[in-house]
Formats: structure tokens, C-alpha cells, sequence
């Protein structure tokens, strides 16, 4: 293996942002709908981008140079964006404001969680595509290999290369959390409840999982999120707990984010720019008007889907899932063309 490298020109404690980078983890978790749906005046938007989103960590040079995929024949003008949970190896923060370890060093990161989303013009619904951890898939410059290793071996610019080849679309916005911000969100918003259907153990986490809803703090509903053993179904299984994860989040901070409770409000946004970390592309005007734009989105606007699969196999000592690439490209396609199902009409 290489020596280990530094992303060049990333310094997690220069991280602060001028612009909309938050919008990027905000729509996953419902923070730009709550700010709306509390029915805050224009003026309180205005002031909110600008405050939140000057604090924002900013990920400097994150897209890959050379070609990319041009917009879709078909694209609705919506925006895409690609969301990572990365899970680290620093016993430090990695992502947001709290990050005191670069958020990338060679080999030791992985995307464990990877999520394409689509916002449709207007911002009426958003569609959101897993791609499991194990998709076995080209990564430019290494040949084939697990999603993951994209991170890995080249930070967020591998990473989106990989995922626009894969998916044939242009990416508009990155934004990625570590563990260490997945559980200091999930704290801050006052745990998040979740209903789990069967009873389990994960002898790997070494946590059980008793049926029933459960109020989850930090390192619950990480475990909850990342189990893989001891369940039916493997990684596809547990993508349907992340999405049920964010259905629940986005419920929960829609409720604590209120113009008559300014402090819990302000508590919740301050976790957000905390733990996160996305690309610095968008001005804070560009935030305003997504702002405005999506205060009608909720949980029941956002429509979950997985890239399809062929089969699990093996390739040497890895278990790997092999995708249908045709399938995925045409299902994207169709979600970009203004179906939130991803199926063509």
C-alpha cells in the first residue's frame, strides 16, 4: 500500500462556510422544512441562512476534475445531491464545526452509508436512493471494488466520480456526517423514536434489539443503523432501517424546530453545523430561495428506494452485491424526469 496522504487544502478547524452547504444534510433530517413549516417570516429565513449557513463547514475542492456526466436529456431541473456517513477510524471528529481530525486520510475512511437525493423543482418532493456499502462497482484508477473503498482510497472527489459513473448523473452538492456527528445530532434532537420489528442481537456491536418503539439516543440508533448480523437480509436490511431512521429523524426535528421555542430551535440547528460538513458551491442566496422553496416538504413527500440488486456474491474473501446497472441508470433517469417513485408513468 502507498504511504498515507492528506486531502490537500482541507483543515476541519478553517472549516466554516459562507454558503447554502447545510441545505446538503438539512434535507435528509428536515431542519429547511421545520424552519418554514414553523412559519417563520421572510425576514427570520433571511436571517437563519445567513446564520447557520456562515457556520456551516465547508469542504473545499470536493469535486473530481477532468469530465462529468452532462445534466440528463430528461432532468426535471431539480438538484441532486449525494449524502456519505462515513465511518472513521479517528477517535476524533471528522465532520462539522466539532471536526478535530481531517476528514479524510488515505485508508481510513469508509462511506459506510451512501445516499443519492434528488429535490424536484419547486422542492414539492424529494427521492432518495440507497446504494449499499458492498455494491461491487469500477473506481477509476483502482478497477473494480465495494462502494466504500471510494472514500477510501481518493475522499469525496473518488467518491462522486464513482457514483456519477455508476448512476450516469450529475451531482450537484455533497454533504457528509461521521458517527461521532450521527450521535451528537441524534442526541441533541432528544433521542429519536424508533419502532424495531423483531427482537435481535448483533453479536459484531454486541447490542440486542428488543421489539417495539424505542426512544433511541446517539449510540442506540447508531447500532440500530449499522447492524448487520444477527437479522435476515444483511446489508440490504439494514438500508431499510436507515431509511426508517430518517423518516423518524426528519419527523423529530420538524417538531423541535419552532418560532415559539427559539432555544430548543437554536439548540437543533447549532447540532447541524456541528456535525456536518458538505461542499461550498452555493451562496447563502442560493440557500434562501431552496429555503422558501421547501416549506411544504415533509416525510411523506420524501420517497425512499434502493439501487436493485442482481445477487450476493463473492469475489476472493469478499461478500459483494452485484448491481443492476441498467435498472439503477433507468430508475434514476425516470426520478429526474419528475416521478419521485423512480418508475416511469
Amino acid at each position: 500500500m502507498s504511504a498515507r496522504r492528506e486531502w490537500p487544502g482541507w483543515d476541519p478547524r478553517k472549516g466554516t462556510g459562507r454558503g447554502g452547504r447545510v441545505l446538503r444534510i438539512l434535507v435528509v433530517c428536515g431542519v429547511v422544512a421545520a424552519l418554514t413549516l414553523a412559519g417563520m417570516a421572510v425576514g427570520g429565513v433571511w436571517w437563519a441562512t445567513d446564520h447557520y449557513g456562515d457556520r456551516v463547514a465547508r469542504i473545499p475542492h470536493a469535486f473530481p476534475t477532468g469530465p462529468r456526466p452532462p445534466a440528463s436529456a430528461r432532468h426535471d431541473d431539480g438538484t441532486t445531491f449525494l449524502i456519505a456517513g462515513v465511518d472513521s477510524r479517528s477517535k476524533r471528529p471528522t465532520t462539522g464545526t466539532d471536526a478535530t481530525a481531517r476528514l479524510w486520510t488515505y485508508g481510513a475512511q469508509r462511506s459506510d452509508t451512501l445516499m443519492l437525493i434528488h429535490l424536484a423543482p419547486g422542492k414539492g418532493s424529494a427521492s432518495v436512493l440507497s446504494i449499499p456499502r458492498d455494491s461491487w462497482v469500477p473506481i477509476s484508477g483502482h478497477g473494480s471494488a465495494k462502494i466504500n473503498a471510494a472514500f477510501s482510497w481518493g475522499g469525496p472527489p473518488l467518491l462522486i466520480r464513482t457514483v456519477e459513473q455508476l448512476t450516469r448523473t450529475r451531482i450537484d452538492h455533497f454533504g457528509v456526517i461521521d458517527w461521532h456527528g450521527f450521535k451528537s445530532l441524534t442526541d441533541a434532537v432528544g433521542g429519536v423514536p424508533v419502532t424495531v420489528e423483531g427482537t435481535s442481537y448483533d453479536p459484531e456491536l454486541h447490542h440486542r434489539f428488543t421489539a417495539g418503539t424505542h426512544l433511541m439516543n446517539g449510540d442506540e440508533a447508531l447500532a440500530y443503523v449499522r447492524q448487520r448480523h444477527g437479522v435476515p437480509g444483511g446489508d440490504l436490511a439494514r438500508i431499510q432501517r436507515q431509511q426508517r431512521f430518517l423518516r423518524a429523524l426528519l419527523t423529530r426535528v420538524r417538531g423541535n424546530v419552532s418560532i415559539t421555542d427559539p432555544l430548543r430551535t437554536s439548540r437543533t440547528l447549532d447540532a447541524v453545523t456541528r456535525t456536518v460538513s458538505v461542499d461550498d458551491r452555493m451562496s447563502n442566496g442560493d440557500l434562501r430561495d431552496l429555503v422558501m422553496g421547501l416549506r411544504r416538504l415533509g416525510a411523506d413527500d420524501t420517497h425512499f428506494t434502493t439501487a436493485p440488486v442482481v445477487r450476493a456474491d463473492w469475489v476472493g474473501r469478499q461478500s459483494v452485491l452485484i448491481l443492476d446497472r441498467a435498472k439503477l441508470r433507468a430508475r434514476w433517469r425516470a426520478v429526474e424526469a419528475g416521478q419521485p417513485s423512480g418508475r416511469r408513468k
